[in-house]
Order: structure tokens, then sequence, then C-alpha cells
């Protein structure tokens, strides 16, 4: 399954189709390192170790392309936004936002699109076990953050996702990074969405339909395979 993962990688890194082809690499080097593992017969690891070398080579390198959220562009919900990068081998996770918290503008509602957030991972194709999220401390509604954020973590527990929370006052960056490479950093973090027009207008709880703020989405790919 390996092999013929990386053939396809190979044929797509030819057609030019460079995003899809790092999936297939990742994936493909990744089901490798598995036989690898199970394997005790040195030679054939040695023969696999090699082709893992080579395949790592075609695959090195850096990978970047952005995507511009146009004011009021619709169709931009987190699953079609993400869905390309949760691969089923994505089972850790990683979001810094310094803005997950109660912010009381009525424009925002960060926790909950944290929550929509954790949502999509759970009944996603991937299978993840742990999310991290490093944020700051809401100074007015602290109390109202930390009880929202335990119950988030409740929540995730009862479906095997363990939820890490971190807090810092010096972050500023926003990104959401995927263990099989994927880095997204968006220019608004995950709040890019505009207030609904009212809690029974069309993209109140769809969030394909909800008008996005504009943004710019920055989406890289490092490759980094563990030695055997």
């Amino acid at each position: 399954a390996g092999a013929e993962t990386v053939k396809r990688a190979v044929q797509l890194d030819v057609a030019s189709r460079f995003q899809e082809s790092l999936v297939c690499y990742q994936e493909g080097i990744d089901l490798l390192l598995q036989v690898v593992k199970a394997t005790t017969d040195e030679a054939k690891k040695q023969r696999y170790r090699q082709k893992i070398s080579e395949f790592t080579f075609l695959s090195d390198g850096k990978y970047h392309k952005q995507i511009r959220i146009e004011e009021n562009a619709t169709g931009f919900g987190y699953e079609k936004l993400f869905h390309e990068y949760l691969t089923e081998i994505v089972s850790e996770v990683w979001v810094e936002d310094p803005y997950i918290r109660q912010v009381h503008q009525a424009s925002r509602y960060l926790l909950c699109n944290f929550l929509r957030f954790c949502e999509m991972l759970v009944k996603g194709p991937c299978k993840v076990k742990k999310i991290h999220l490093l944020t700051s401390y809401d100074g007015g509604g602290r109390s109202q953050q930390m009880t929202a954020l335990e119950e988030i973590k409740q929540s995730l527990s009862n479906y095997g996702v363990t939820l890490n929370i971190d807090f810092s006052s010096s972050i500023h960056d926003r990104e959401i990074r995927f263990n099989n490479g994927w880095m997204i950093k968006i220019g608004r973090g995950l709040d890019y969405f505009k207030k609904p027009q009212g809690r029974f207008s069309i993209g109140y709880y769809d969030f394909d339909l909800r008008p996005c703020h504009e943004t710019t989405v920055d989406v890289f790919h490092t490759k980094h395979t563990k030695q055997m």
C-alpha cells in the first residue's frame, strides 16, 4: 500500500499537482515506516530504508499556497478550508490563537468557533487523539473562558480526544498545525466569519453559507520524516 501511494505521488508530481503529491508522499512514507517497524529481516529493513530515503528526497522541501478570502465571500466553512489537509494519518493538532476567549464585542464568538473546529476534527476522516490549544487569558471574563474551555475539554474526552490548554501573555501569531506536516496560518485566526443577521437567518449554523471577513490563508508543508 505504501509503494502504491508513493507511485501515485510521483504521478501527481509529474503532473505538477504538487499539493496532492505531497500528501501522497507523506502517507506513503509513513506506511513504509510502519512496515520497517514490523519487519525483523535486516536485509528487507535495509531495502525499505533505501526506498524511504529516495522518496524523502523526492518530496523534500517546502510548499506554500495562499488563499485570498474576499469580503462577504461564502463557501469557506472549516470543512471546506481544512479537508484537504486532514488526512487519515492526522492524530495530533496544534492551535495557536490569542483570542480563543469570551470576547465581548458582539461580532465575535471565538469560543464557539473553536468548538466548531473541534467538531470538524471529531467527525472528519482523521483519527485525532490530541488537540493542543495555546491562547491568552480573557482579562474581563477569565472565569467564563475557563468554564467554557473545561466544558469543551470534557466533551472531547467523551470522544477519546484529549485537549491540552496552555496560556501565554505574549502570543500574537495565529496558526494551526497537523502532525502530517501541514501548517495553516489565517490572518484572522478562526474568527473570519461575520456576525449572522439573526438566529434564524441562513448561515447561522452552516458556516459554508456564512459571509466572511476579508482575510488571507497561507498553507505550508515542511517535510519531516523521522529516522528509523
